[in-house]
């Protein structure tokens, strides 16, 4: 299991500070395991368009996966606080942490919302490794952003679902063994709220393939291990479902917050390394018989960028301390990473800029960081819809959509 010790933490101005012997020893923990997995490791991953295989089951061997996980189910009983640690060191390394990051907040549906007997079978093996729960199938290829008008059903037929239709942009399918999967139980038209008539399901996917599941890659600019899955008469049992039928959207919001947590630290160490990489080379690049570093016209945006992330990386922790106590904190969550979001994006462009040539080459791997991290700018969620959601519901402004 990832090492443990006192959680400490304080606090100034209701922002809650990284707790120093539990977070330090995460931190160097992390770091001390990705030096395993240097530059050329997920190059040649990234050229393969391969699953970094080695690097997850490193982290899940260490106990870092099973962070979330409570101590009674085999994890360690963490916060998100100490979770986002993780994803952030792993990302500052120079590894990608979208690899493996949704089995921490993917779990979380499970944990909150299943049954005792789920959370018996599944969780154990989860936090040992000796499952995978990687993949949550939401998006719709007609659908998009708007969930509530999903097509694809699941009809309940005797001690059985039986599970019609498609999803698009499902990561990670091909390399996990259990896939949440949103589906409508009740058509639409048929129910008072448009946000009624939604479950969740808990397939296994070793035994859907070729039963009724397909599973097809999209290849992507970035190496994401992005599927798009088609569903034709396939049959989970009826105790597949989690929680209530009818009430999947609830559950599927409940577990936003996380996930946009993690993403943000996610962001902030892509930013990190990306400033790491540029000010390195500025310091050392020598041309016209100076260090490149030496002009403003360089330094400045570094400087900026450099200060963008530090200011999103307080939002990040002001809303997993929420998150941590229990209390709402979807404005902050939604706000850190748009905020963590915009700074990575924004230190990527100044690296490459810094670079010059040097930075769309390979061998330099700021390139390969660079696609990473403009995926954020679009998922999980997009930026615009952070600016709606804080528009209508933190500043009170009418719906746009």
């Amino acid at each position: 299991m990832a090492p443990l010790g006192l959680r400490v933490s304080f606090r100034i101005a209701e922002v809650s500070l990284p707790g120093v012997e539990l977070h330090q020893d995460l931190r160097s923990g992390v770091r001390d395991l990705c030096k395993a997995f240097p530059d050329s490791y997920w190059q040649k991953l990234d050229q393969q368009r391969a699953y970094p295989g080695e690097f997850v089951r490193a982290l899940t061997d260490a106990g870092y996966l099973a962070a979330l996980i409570p101590e009674e189910y085999g994890g360690s009983g963490l916060g998100v606080t100490e979770a986002s640690i993780i994803l952030e060191e792993v990302n500052r390394s120079g590894a990608n942490a979208g690899a493996c990051h949704a089995q921490m907040y993917t779990m979380g549906t499970l944990l909150r919302h299943g049954s005792d007997a789920q959370k018996r079978a599944f969780l154990p093996k989860i936090a040992s490794g000796e499952l995978r729960l990687q993949a949550f199938g939401v998006s719709e290829p007609i659908a998009g952003s708007d969930t509530t008008q999903m097509r694809t059903m699941a009809a309940r037929k005797g001690d059985k679902y039986v599970i019609r239709g498609q999803k698009v942009w499902i990561s990670r399918a091909e390399h996990s063994d259990l896939l949440l999967l949103v589906v409508r139980t009740t058509l639409v038209e048929e129910v008072r709220k448009r946000t009624d008539g939604l479950s969740i399901l808990l397939v296994d996917i070793r035994d859907a393939i070729d039963h009724g599941l397909t599973i097809r890659p999209i290849r992507t600019m970035m190496n994401h291990a992005t599927t798009e899955l088609f569903f034709d008469d396939l049959e989970v049992p009826a105790d597949a479902l989690v929680g209530e039928e009818g009430k999947g959207f609830r559950y599927l919001i409940d577990g936003l917050n996380a996930e946009r947590i993690l993403i943000a630290a996610e962001c902030v160490g892509d930013g990190r390394w990306f400033i790491d990489r540029a000010t390195r080379y500025a310091k050392e690049r020598v041309v016209f018989g100076r260090p490149i570093g030496q002009n403003q016209g360089i330094q400045f945006p570094i400087a900026r960028a450099h200060v963008n992330v530090e200011a999103a990386d307080l939002m990040r922790f002001r809303a997993a301390a929420l998150f941590d106590r229990g209390e709402a904190c979807g404005a902050e969550a939604n706000m850190a990473k748009l905020l963590a979001a915009d700074a990575s994006w924004e230190a990527a462009n100044v690296t490459v800029q810094t670079y010059g040539g040097f930075g769309f080459a390979e061998e330099y791997d700021v390139e390969r960081k660079f696609r990473e991290t403009r995926l954020y700018q679009v998922a999980p969620i997009s930026t615009n819809l952070i600016l709606a959601y804080v528009a209508e519901h933190v500043l009170g402004l009418p719906r746009s959509y």
